[in-house]
């Protein structure tokens, strides 16, 4: 296929080294590659090709032209760097007028993993079920999280909070329950969140607070010596799941799971218990190694136990803890979102999770999937070189409001609010609400639009990253 990349003076260096031998590269009379117009490409006495790829930020409308030439003029990437990219997949993509050719990919990409994982998870075998949840096997790791202290919320923030989770990805939702609960508490709540559709477990060693959940969940956290024979026969009888967990050590856990087969439970995960960092990570992983080269009965892995317990961010220790998980075989991934360095957790491991599912099934480590967990840092950087002159040394200006008046601007409800006087303008577009606010005539100096489009980035930033925002304050 014969193809042509135009582009403009300052990326064509750029656009040639990307390019390669892979097409030729047309130099257009325009500074920026963005700039680039369909009155510029129709000055070509020759456009001789199969393909034609425009820079993926030009505005301009190119379907017209591509119809009087006969010739498909379609939407590059939007960076050079990535044309070597696009290119490998002339042929096999078609490109768009509209979409940039990287962002076109990425889509494509990210669907075929989302309906490989699917399709892997509607193949897979399983261990058992939770409702039509499958456990173990070689089904995808299933993300469960934990309503800390649920027997102290009222039912509707018991039930917003759970329903929060549950649009986040969570497969199972796990009903912490307080040390001073009550069986009347523990009823309440399981009741109120037993309609929701998704499997329930109730996490207590308490047996009273255990039998008194057994009518409305589907899960026991957790069993051990203490409380088997109590609540053993009972769970049996239900035919509800149990996760269980050692006394000491691998040999107590152990001994623990054989007390619950031989009491009848038939449903059982085991938990060699992950440690958090400083008190016996290592320790912990080598447990759980141990354990499954002598059993395949699913594993719980609680990566909250990790995550909570370091201050970094938790998007990586997470990636990574499923990893391990994965390597290990585990069934189930443990979290509780509850302090707000952990925010977005579920999210996280849920990607990851279907990252492992894919990378074991293609036999590769988890790159290249269409999934991916780069939040801050790229994966490809993008290059942008300037020409020097006349160099002027930057210098703030001293503060002076606006006549039209002053912003107060916060995030509220998940959206960016920007209040002046008794107008309110709300939005997630820093661009559109600067816009809107230009708009209105509300902003009269350039400081002062300059600052509301620093103030309105930020807090679309912060938005983005799950992130608070207080304005004037740094990001």
């Amino acid at each position: 296929m014969k193809v042509l990349v135009v582009t403009g003076r300052k990326a064509y260096q750029t656009v040639k080294k990307a390019v390669g031998d892979s097409a030729e590269v047309l130099l257009l009379g325009v500074d920026v590659a963005a700039f680039v117009t369909p009155d510029l490409l129709r000055s070509i006495p020759n456009l001789d090709y199969d393909l034609i790829l425009v820079p993926g930020l030009s505005s301009g409308d190119f379907s017209k032209l591509e119809k009087e030439t006969g010739v498909k003029i379609r939407l590059g990437p939007k960076h050079a760097c990535d044309l070597d990219i696009v290119l490998s997949h002339v042929g096999t993509v078609e490109f768009s007028h509209t979409i940039p050719a990287c962002q076109l990919l990425s889509a494509k990409k990210y669907d075929e993993a989302v309906n490989k994982v699917n399709e892997l998870e509607r193949d897979a075998k399983y261990k058992f079920k939770l409702r039509d949840l499958k456990i173990g096997g070689n089904s995808v790791m299933k993300v469960m999280c934990e309503v800390v202290d649920a027997t102290r919320m009222q039912r509707d923030e018991l039930l917003r909070v759970a329903h929060d989770f549950i649009a986040h990805g969570a497969d199972i939702i796990d009903l912490g329950v307080a040390m001073d609960a009550t069986p009347s508490e523990v009823i309440n709540a399981t009741e109120a969140v037993s309609s929701l559709g998704i499997p329930i477990s109730i996490d207590t060693l308490d047996p009273d607070l255990i039998l008194a959940a057994l009518e409305d969940i589907d899960m026991v956290l957790s069993l051990n010596s203490e409380n088997i024979e109590a609540v053993g026969k009972a769970i049996a009888d239900q035919g509800i799941a149990a996760v269980i967990i050692p006394d000491s050590d691998l040999g107590s856990l152990q001994r623990n799971i054989r007390l619950a087969q031989e009491i009848g439970i038939e449903r059982i995960i085991a938990d060699p218990i992950l440690r958090p960092i400083g008190q016996g990570l290592i320790d912990s992983l080598v447990s759980y190694y141990k354990f499954r080269q002598t059993s395949d009965l699913p594993l719980f892995f609680g990566v909250g136990n990790v995550t909570e317990l370091m201050d970094a961010d938790a998007i990586g220790i997470n990636a990574t803890l499923a990893g391990m998980a994965m390597e290990l075989d585990a069934s189930v991934l443990f979290t509780p979102q509850y302090s707000d360095k952990t925010s977005g957790s579920i999210y996280e491991l849920k990607t990851a999770a279907q990252m492992m599912l894919l990378a074991r099934a293609r036999g590769t480590t988890p790159k290249d999937l269409g999934l991916d967990l780069l939040v801050i840092k790229e994966k490809r950087r993008r290059t942008s070189e300037i020409e020097i002159s006349k160099p002027i040394k930057a210098k703030p200006h001293a503060f002076q409001q606006d006549p039209k008046g002053c912003f107060s601007i916060a995030l509220q409800d998940g959206q960016i609010v920007a209040k002046h006087d008794d107008t309110s303008i709300i939005g997630t577009s820093a661009k559109a609400i600067f816009d809107t606010i230009s708009d209105l005539g509300l902003v009269s100096m350039l400081e002062h639009a300059a600052y509301l489009g620093r103030e309105l980035m930020k807090a679309e930033l912060a938005l983005r990253f799950g992130r608070s925002y207080a304005q004037d304050d740094e990001f």
